[in-house]
């Protein structure tokens, strides 16, 4: 019987190396192994194989098509040439997550455009054109508060709060300098600087954990100062979380 091999590329930071040592001990245990550290950004595409070395660009060459499934979870080392390869390789094997759900939820607007349409509540959120720059001000009126965000980016990069007039006109030059075809707020909600992270496989919850803001920032992300810590999630966030992720085709 051939042995059955996964590709996997997990986050090392906040305890996922330990989780990762865990994930190969246990799936060793059921006969399958595992290759690990496979970073994309380090992977050469040739003749309809895809190479990429282990231990993140130091170990053997190993044609990634060939494995029987790819398991990649680090989205705060991730570059758009990762992405473009991880796509391709989702067209002929399996992959986790799968790349249509993975694609859905780096959009923050098709994500909450998708979920308020299936009855999951998400903050308020409004989306125009870069040249109905001039509505935003209107909106902050209404909101009090809220936050501006690239819709494509993740670890709280680009994450601008925007609390009175006065830093929203500080922030519309520097939009207007990008190559921007339209600008995505949310409500912002006041809160007490955590959140929950709740991880599902096969429509079935596999446990949480917590993150909370370092010091005076309010975002929570890992890679923007925040820092992880357990945390047992109550019944309706789990159900939460299944709802998204139903939609989500995850």
């Amino acid at each position: 019987m051939k042995t059955r091999t996964i590709g996997m590329w997990l986050y090392q930071n906040s305890g996922g190396e330990a989780i990762q040592k865990k994930l190969v001990k246990q799936l060793k245990e059921r006969g399958i192994e595992t290759v690990t550290g496979l970073n994309l950004r380090n992977a050469v595409a040739k003749n309809g194989t895809i190479y990429c070395n282990s231990d993140n660009g130091k170990g053997k060459a190993v044609k990634m098509n060939k494995l029987d499934l790819f398991f990649s979870y680090n989205a705060g080392e991730q570059t758009q040439y990762q992405m473009f390869l991880y796509k391709a390789l989702n067209r002929i094997m399996p992959t986790i997550n799968n790349y249509e759900a993975f694609e859905l939820t780096e959009d923050k607007f098709q994500t909450s455009f998708l979920l308020r349409n299936h009855g999951v509540l998400t903050a308020d959120y409004r989306l125009c054109h870069r040249d109905d720059g001039r509505f935003l001000s209107k909106i902050l009126k209404k909101w009090d508060k809220m936050v501006y965000k690239p819709t494509d980016g993740w670890g709280g990069v680009g994450l601008t709060k925007i609390e009175n007039e006065a830093s929203l006109d500080m922030l519309m030059p520097f939009l207007n300098q990008m190559d921007l075809r339209f600008f995505y707020v949310e409500k912002f909600i006041d809160y007490d600087k955590t959140d929950y992270r709740v991880d599902i496989v096969d429509n079935t919850f596999i446990g949480c954990y917590g993150r909370k803001a370092g010091g005076s920032d309010w975002r929570t992300n890992i890679s923007s100062g925040g820092s992880v810590f357990l945390r047992e999630p109550e019944p309706a966030v789990i159900e939460l979380a299944l709802k998204a992720a139903k939609n989500y085709g995850a």
